[in-house]
């Protein structure tokens, strides 16, 4: 007699066989036939024998255990992914049940969350001196994705340029991306060099690649290692010159000391909320989609956009979606929409919303100054010791590329020597950026005390001259 798991009371072998055969399948191999051969697993899992809660708690803490976290180390990667500060009150309001458990779709479940996630666009819209601001997709990656294809759709064009500097890991969900068009209306991306020197974008190999196909130009500012792009303006002005768009990816936690790429001409601005109050994770870091209040951009958006109104009660307002916006995304059109917007990272607009009204103008100011502080303090100390240089431009915002090409050791052997003292050395760039040599990119932000750097440089100088 077939048994099955007390908690999965449909796994019975007659639950089963009614299952195929209302969607018309002889076999479960059916339902999977176009996941490739070479990614299904056909072995035995290693699993462990049945256990009782206790033990099982007991083998699952034990597992849990193995891990290092950036709270018990001392932390100096980024690379996408940073350690900021998130304040508590962050936590606490998102974890609320009004917020925690609202059900997507229904009206009766709002119970303020339309308002919530209205106040992140204005707060967001107004950081980056923009009036469209949508909500939220997974990631940059996929900011930058979408963006892309909203350029594709406004031009007619079919080629993007992104800087060879750009994060492997966008580039890599960009290409994917490309490939939602199929036949001749497939994207192609093509990369512009970036200056060895200063990591900024090489503009005369920009000129030279801008052409008629080109739908978009995309920059980074600051760049995936860390550099300010200070041919912002040349930037946007080579890609209107022939006809494309110009998208631009920035850490929003920047723009207290950094103006906005729209003031210098970009059309469409990517990046992610992560550093506005949200932990680190390994993924749903959110990406973010804004551009100017016209028509031609608004009706591209992929994403959900919401508005304001006045109610029939004086002084009353009201929040809702903007209903033609909603129809064309694959929430009213599903595979008609612009795009398949994917995964929603919602709950994070309010985090977000939170961390930006507590800090205000005038604390993303001092945020920002506080952060260039570190930082430079940080590359300044690591480039004294012998055989460690700092690479590219002095104008980097946290993130700086450290070069131990000519230091008796490897960055990778730095990192195993830091790893043993408790600490996270920088992302190691050989294998993905060749012609930086032997480098690490390492982060520093406002969790980094001056007493954190200088363990740091210590640890580093120890390995180095021993």
């Amino acid at each position: 007699m077939a048994t099955h798991h007390p908690h999965m009371p449909n796994a019975t072998e007659e639950a089963t066989s009614a299952m195929l055969s209302a969607v018309g399948a002889s076999d479960v191999e059916e339902l999977y036939e176009q996941i490739p051969e070479r990614l299904r697993f056909r072995g035995e899992l290693g699993l462990p024998e049945p256990m009782t809660e206790i033990e099982l708690q007991q083998h699952v803490g034990g597992l849990l255990e193995r891990n290092e976290t950036c709270e018990s180390n001392l932390n100096f990667k980024g690379a996408g992914c940073w350690q900021h500060y998130v304040p508590p009150v962050c936590d606490e309001i998102i974890e609320r049940r009004e917020f925690l458990t609202s059900e997507w779709g229904s009206p009766e479940s709002d119970k303020g969350r339309n308002q919530a996630w209205f106040e992140f666009c204005s707060q967001l819209g107004e950081l980056l001196e923009l009036d469209a601001v949508g909500l939220p997709v997974y990631s940059w990656g996929n900011a930058a994705g979408f963006a892309m294809r909203m350029a594709h759709r406004l031009t007619g064009r079919t080629e993007v340029l992104v800087p060879e500097s750009i994060s492997p890991e966008r580039q890599s969900v960009m290409e994917n991306y490309s490939r939602l068009s199929s036949g001749e209306r497939r994207l192609t991306i093509e990369t512009v060099a970036f200056d060895p020197e200063t990591g900024e974008l090489d503009l005369d190999d920009l000129r030279e690649r801008c052409s008629s196909s080109t739908a978009a130009v995309y920059y980074e500012s600051p760049s995936y290692l860390g550099t300010i792009e200070s041919g912002a303006e040349t930037i946007a002005d080579v890609a209107h010159e022939a006809g494309a768009e110009c998208i631009a990816g920035v850490d929003p936690i920047t723009l207290g000391v950094l103006d906005s790429p729209a003031t210098h001409g970009a059309d469409i601005v990517v990046g992610t909320t992560q550093p506005l109050g949200i932990h680190m994770n390994g993924g749903a870091c959110s990406g973010f989609i804004a551009s100017r209040d016209e028509e031609e951009y608004v009706v591209e958006y992929p994403t959900l956009l919401l508005s304001v109104t006045n109610t029939a009660t004086e002084g009353e307002l009201g929040y809702a979606f903007m209903p033609e916006q909603l129809h064309r995304s694959s929430y009213g059109l599903r595979e008609d929409g612009n795009d398949y917007t994917g995964t929603s990272v919602y709950l994070w607009t309010i985090a977000n919303a939170v961390y930006m009204s507590l800090l205000g103008k005038h604390g993303f100011r001092e945020l920002g100054e506080l952060v260039v502080e570190r930082s430079h303090y940080a590359a300044q100390r690591l480039s004294a010791i012998d055989g460690v240089e700092v690479r590219l431009s002095p104008s980097f915002f946290k993130e700086f590329v450290v070069d131990f090409e000519d230091a008796p050791v490897s960055a990778s052997e730095v990192n195993d020597h830091l790893k043993a003292e408790g600490i996270f050395g920088g992302v190691l760039l050989g294998e993905e950026f060749p012609t930086l040599g032997d480098a690490a990119l390492y982060c520093v932000t406002e969790v980094h005390t001056q007493a954190d750097v200088d363990r740091l440089v210590d640890a580093v100088t120890e390995v180095v001259e021993a």
